[in-house]
This record gives structure tokens, C-alpha cells and sequence, in this order.
């Protein structure tokens, strides 16, 4: 009986082993299947790893605005403008604040006026060319006188119908427009602490007083001929005008 229940327990023990050892197996099988399958699968079938990482997004530049800076200048009154005016504050070329005015002359007293004083310029251009050795040249054709000087340049006189204006091209002082201002407007005679020079300024372009007059300075125009070229214009109407 004793060595029937050894038997028994051996037996026992012996299916126990056999069990477990089966278990084991079976275990390691799964296992190294398990392992082919993950290593011959297609990296596709892999599970995705995702960056858990937060993206950072920059925050966008804020576009600088360009500002364009340009200084507008207002354009004042130039020697070409259409209508010149004198200057409102300032003295005159005289000397005087009084600020002259142009005459309101009809077409035929403009023609008359302007004819007879362009002339008188020509006579007294011409004379300078002859008597100077500098070299002056005239020319005059179809109402426009030219006076060539060899050293200042060519000056240009010609009639403005239009504004009843006689204009000058000068290379010294620039183009300027004359008006007419009779004698009482013209403001040659209040001259502070002085008399007048002659009898010829005081007779003006036309030996009454009148003049042509540049509005904006009060200058006039035989006065700029006479100092930048030397021509000198007669007031006796003998001689360059009527005869």
C-alpha cells in the first residue's frame, strides 16, 4: 500500500512537471511568434510616434507704415508769370513805399507808346555799337531787338501785345515784364535825401514822365539797359522817333 501512494504521488508529480514544461513551451512559442510577426510587418502597419511638443507660432511683425515727408514749397510769384504784381511791404527800387501801378492804355495808345520807345532803343543801341570798340552787335527784325554784348550776352526786347508789356531777356538779371506807368504813379520823384540826378530822368522813356516799369521792384527798363550794357535811351523825340 505504501508503495502504491509513492506510485501515485510520483505519478502525480511527474504530470505536474510535464504540464508546467508544456505551459512554458506554449508561452515561448506565443512569444517568438509575437516577435516574428512585429519584426516582418511593414514599417506602414508601425504605430505613428507624434512630437507631443507644442508648436510655437511667432507672432507676425507688425508692418512698419512709411511716412513720405515732402515739403511743399508754395510757388511764388516769378519773373513769367502771367499777371506780375509789386511786392506789398517792401520799398521800390526808388526808394519809396509806394507801389506803382500799370497805366490802363487802349490797343492803339499801347502800339504808339511801345513803337516809339523801341526806337528810341534801337537809335541808341546802334549808336553805342558804333562808338564802342567792345563789340556790340544789333539786330532788329519783326518787332525784336537783340543786342549782342561780347562779354555779358544777348539781350532780348520785344513787344507783348497781349499785356500791353514790353519784355526782357536779360543773361545778368533773367527775363522780367514791363508795364507802363505814367509819370504820377511812377515814384521816381520821392527819392529820400536826394534830388534827381538830370533832367533826362526826370523826363522819363517818353519826356513826360512815363516809363516802363518792372511792378515787382519798381525798376525800369532804360535804367537796366543803361547799367548792364551802357546803352542810353534820348527822350528828345528827334532823334530815334518821329521826325
Amino acid at each position: 500500500m505504501e508503495v502504491t501512494r509513492l506510485l501515485s504521488r510520483t505519478t502525480t508529480a511527474t504530470s505536474r512537471a510535464s504540464s508546467s514544461a508544456r505551459c512554458l513551451r506554449q508561452h515561448h512559442r506565443n512569444y517568438s511568434h509575437r516577435s516574428l510577426s512585429l519584426i516582418s510587418s511593414p514599417t506602414s502597419q508601425l504605430p505613428i510616434l507624434y512630437n507631443s511638443r507644442p508648436t510655437l507660432h511667432r507672432p507676425q511683425q507688425q508692418q512698419q507704415r512709411s511716412f513720405s515727408l515732402s515739403h511743399h514749397r508754395a510757388k511764388g510769384l516769378q519773373p513769367d508769370s502771367a499777371d506780375p504784381s509789386p511786392p506789398q511791404t517792401e520799398p521800390n527800387a526808388s526808394g519809396s513805399s509806394h507801389s506803382p501801378a500799370a497805366a490802363q492804355l487802349s490797343e492803339s495808345e499801347y502800339h504808339e507808346i511801345a513803337d516809339e520807345y523801341l526806337d528810341r532803343l534801337v537809335y541808341a543801341a546802334e549808336e553805342l555799337s558804333e562808338s564802342s570798340e567792345s563789340g556790340i552787335d544789333v539786330e532788329y527784325s519783326a518787332g525784336v531787338l537783340t543786342i549782342i554784348h561780347p562779354m555779358q550776352g544777348s539781350y532780348v526786347v520785344n513787344k507783348q501785345p497781349p499785356n500791353k508789356q514790353i519784355w526782357l531777356s536779360s543773361p545778368v538779371s533773367g527775363p522780367k515784364r514791363y508795364d507802363w506807368v505814367v509819370a504820377g504813379d511812377a515814384g521816381q520823384h520821392e527819392k529820400e535825401g536826394s534830388v534827381m540826378a538830370d533832367d533826362a530822368e526826370a523826363a522819363g522813356d517818353d519826356g513826360a514822365g512815363g516809363r516802363w516799369v518792372y511792378l515787382r521792384d519798381g525798376s525800369s527798363l532804360s535804367e537796366l539797359l543803361r547799367r548792364e550794357i551802357g546803352v542810353v535811351i534820348s527822350t528828345d523825340r528827334g532823334e530815334g522817333g518821329d521826325t
